[in-house]
């Protein structure tokens, strides 16, 4: 498993391809960080590619999971259709403080610049905040909320209230060749498979088109061989 993954026989070839994709860069960071047992409860930030596996995968690993979102539009895909346990707005301070401090991990698969705080507050003690999305320009954040300050709180409070958070921000992106051997095994086993939509070679353009418009959930698979080439 050096350079080749073998794909196993219960997934079929245009549901693996996206895992090798999204479903380990998901799967990896879980399993590097000990956060594959049950009774986790987790939050997923960004209802995309990546982000629907990512609700997929840890709910199959039995955790509970939060869907944090921008906006409402995408709630009842994320309950009804993913599983997701919960679903809260960002921008809804009510919302955002009722899951304070719960949460041991945060996969953000958020790829616009975005402020930090407001979802490290979510985090509970030695809880990871988990960046997958690309961004070319600096995050910031303020240092209390990973060490010592309140979580609904910017300020340093006296010290006889203040409790260690001990909070971790990290990034990760793709994974190891064995990584994505096990993820391939664990989706086989737990049956999962990705949101897509099949395309031929002739309806590449429209689809990259739709992609500039957040149309599609949430994988374009090309189907290569029953395409005509030579039109």
């Amino acid at each position: 498993y050096r350079f080749v993954v073998k794909i196993p026989a219960g997934l079929a070839p245009e549901q693996a391809a996206p895992l090798l994709c999204a479903g380990v860069t998901v799967y990896s960071p879980l399993k590097h960080f000990g956060l594959m047992q049950g009774g986790l409860r987790g939050g997923i930030m960004g209802l995309g590619g990546v982000g629907h596996m990512g609700v997929k995968i840890a709910k199959a690993m039995g955790h509970h999971v939060t869907v944090i979102s921008s906006s409402d539009k995408k709630r009842a895909e994320a309950t009804d259709h993913l599983g997701a346990d919960a679903y809260i707005v960002s921008s809804d301070g009510a919302q955002m403080g009722a899951v304070a401090d719960s949460l041991d991990y945060i996969i953000d698969t958020v790829p616009v610049f975005h402020p930090l705080e407001p979802y490290l507050s979510l985090l509970k003690v030695n809880g990871k905040l988990i960046l997958m999305g690309v961004i070319n320009q600096p995050l910031q954040f303020v240092t209390p909320l990973v060490m010592l300050a309140s979580p609904r709180s910017h300020s340093i409070v006296p010290l006889t209230v203040i409790a260690i958070r001990r909070k971790t921000i990290t990034g990760t992106f793709i994974g190891s060749m064995e990584e994505t051997h096990e993820m391939l095994q664990f989706c086989e086993k737990k049956g999962l498979t990705s949101m897509i939509e099949i395309v031929k070679m002739d309806q590449v353009n429209e689809a990259l088109e739709r992609l500039e418009r957040n149309d599609v959930r949430y994988r374009f698979v090309v189907d290569v061989a029953n395409s005509n080439l030579d039109a």
